[in-house]
């Protein structure tokens, strides 16, 4: 069919709502404004990724949202003629089921342009079509739906960094060399939650740029479309997707809303709401534990880089963990329970705990290790070690030196709490890197990890830990 015959104007049959579209072929019409399009793509693990064709965003006369489809076959017919923002009409078209994974949309049915498909740009536009319509949600949908590759919704907040820049001064979104990356991160202020780390991705990124930098002043309100709410190192983030779009300030109406709500809570500007403290700063123990004096309960993601001064004897747990979500298991009737999963018959893992005396320049305090986070320390995970030790002895001896770890210095990344009786401790997340102390006897280091692995049961670990999923214990200082 030739794209004269494809792309037409004329009289349209009376239009179908959504809600009415069945699956299968229809020779129906449907009348829609095009909201947004993308390429849709297949990535190929090592290879070029595939263009599939171009998919749509839609919104019919209720304003319910619809996605569509063109076929690469049939790209070259339609593409030149799609324009954001237009009223079309659309006869003879194919409704297949969505699918399964990342839904941008109400309607559950795909709009499928066909080999006998009339598409028309209405001259006129429908002022009963809505221009835009965006799916907002706050802080508890996006951690509710986290790591379920289902919905995308979209979030606004206010910037508080932008690529590790604060906002007092104007953030530059180059290199050095004045090149872009295909990735620009920014710290969001929800209204009804924490800051969380949005990452913005190819288009989005360029689209986040070119109207940044054409803003007068500095923007202030984001809002981004089609979110993909994932757990990165033990927190939420947002990444966009290719079919996000991004606003700024006056550019639609929530972030206007959301802009004029600012401007009547200036205090909300300077207040971090975390939950968590999303940037990670290198901290000295002094400083962690000034933080924590000076600082309501809460946690806190920070490097810090310490030194092993001895293994606490008697302090040593397990506890049953579901295994997906690290939570503590509750005992049910004949099977065990996540109250995180809400999992009736979670699969249960045992996790670990070990206390150990670090210091460095100016102060020691005690670090927990909880789960598997010390692998660095020991190359192997407390449960193979576990299972090697019950292997060799029914009653494993206790080893002879327990200072065989001293001046092993580390470089962590930890979290802190304030436990329910108001006392600070650090919990022990993830060890990056270890480093032996060239003036200490390192001789037994070997040893060093069948006392630690006894001792504790815990110097191995995943290298991306919820932390946000432990059940914290006290690591004093």
């Amino acid at each position: 069919m030739s794209k004269e015959i494809a792309i037409r104007t004329g009289e349209s049959s009376p239009p179908l709502l959504f809600r009415q579209v069945s699956p299968g072929p229809s020779d129906s019409t449907l009348q829609f404004r095009l909201l947004h399009f993308w390429n849709a793509r297949k990535n190929v693990k090592g290879g070029p990724e595939i263009l599939l064709g171009v998919e749509m965003l839609m919104i019919g006369a209720e304003g319910t949202l619809a996605q569509g489809f063109i076929g690469q076959n049939r790209r070259s017919q339609y593409e030149k003629e799609l324009q954001r923002g237009r009223i079309y009409t659309l006869t003879n078209f194919y409704a297949s089921n969505s699918k399964v994974m990342y839904h941008v949309a109400d309607q559950r049915l795909v709009i499928c342009i066909s080999h006998d498909s009339a598409l028309s740009k209405d001259e006129e536009d429908v002022e009963s079509i809505l221009t835009e319509r965006f799916r907002v949600h706050s802080f508890s949908d996006f951690e509710a739906n986290c790591d379920l590759r289902g919905d995308l919704h979209d979030v606004v907040g206010h910037l508080k960094l932008v690529d590790g820049q604060a906002l007092h001064q104007r953030p530059v979104l180059c290199n050095k060399d004045g090149s872009v990356s295909r990735k620009v991160t920014v710290h969001l202020q929800l209204k009804d939650g924490p800051v969380v780390n949005v990452y913005l991705w190819d288009e989005a990124a360029e689209s986040f740029r070119l109207k940044f930098d054409a803003s007068a002043t500095t923007p202030t309100v984001l809002l981004v479309t089609t979110v993909n709410p994932k757990r990165l190192g033990g927190k939420l983030c947002l990444s966009s997707m290719s079919s996000s779009r991004v606003f700024l300030d006056e550019d639609v109406d929530p972030t206007s809303e959301y802009l004029t709500w600012l401007s009547a809570n200036p205090s909300a500007t300077s207040l971090v709401n975390p939950v968590e403290v999303v940037k990670a700063e290198t901290l000295t123990i002094s400083e962690i534990a000034a933080f924590l004096k000076r600082e309501p309960a809460k946690v806190a993601y920070f490097d810090c880089i310490a030194t092993i001064d001895d293994v606490k004897l008697g302090a040593e747990w397990y506890y049953i963990a579901c295994k997906d979500c690290q939570t503590k298991l509750n005992r049910g009737p004949t099977t065990l329970l996540c109250p995180k999963c809400r999992n009736e018959d979670a699969t249960a893992l045992a996790n670990y705990r070990v206390e150990l005396s670090v210091y460095d320049n100016e102060a020691q305090c005690t670090f927990i290790i909880l789960g598997d986070a010390g692998k660095e320390l020991t190359g192997r995970k407390a449960s193979e070690l576990i299972d090697a030790y019950v292997q060799l002895f029914l009653s494993p001896p206790q080893p002879d030196s327990a200072h065989s770890c001293r001046s092993m210095r580390f470089h962590a990344l930890g979290v802190n709490f304030k436990d329910v009786f108001g006392c600070p401790f650090y919990i022990f997340s993830e060890v990056l890197t270890k480093h032996y102390d060239p003036e200490a006897d390192i001789s037994s280091a070997g040893v060093m990890v069948y006392v630690l692995l006894w001792l504790s049961s815990v110097l191995g670990a995943k290298q991306q830990y919820k932390m946000a999923n432990l059940n914290p214990r006290i690591l004093k200082r």
